[in-house]
């Protein structure tokens, strides 16, 4: 496996569930908090990253 800058797409999508389990369980523990709005904001980032990797 070489590595050559080449980002795999499915990461993204990893990370993205990853962010938008981590930003549910902070929602249920405190609620709307700035943390909560911060790793939704990255799960959707995440998810367009995604998919214009894929589709673009």
């Amino acid at each position: 496996m070489d590595i050559d800058g080449v980002i795999e797409p499915i990461y993204f999508l990893i990370t993205s569930f990853g962010f938008i389990i981590l930003s549910f369980i902070q929602y249920k523990k405190t609620g709307k908090t700035l943390e909560t709005i911060y790793l939704t904001i990255l799960s959707i980032f995440f998810i367009v990253c995604f998919i214009i990797l894929n589709f673009y």
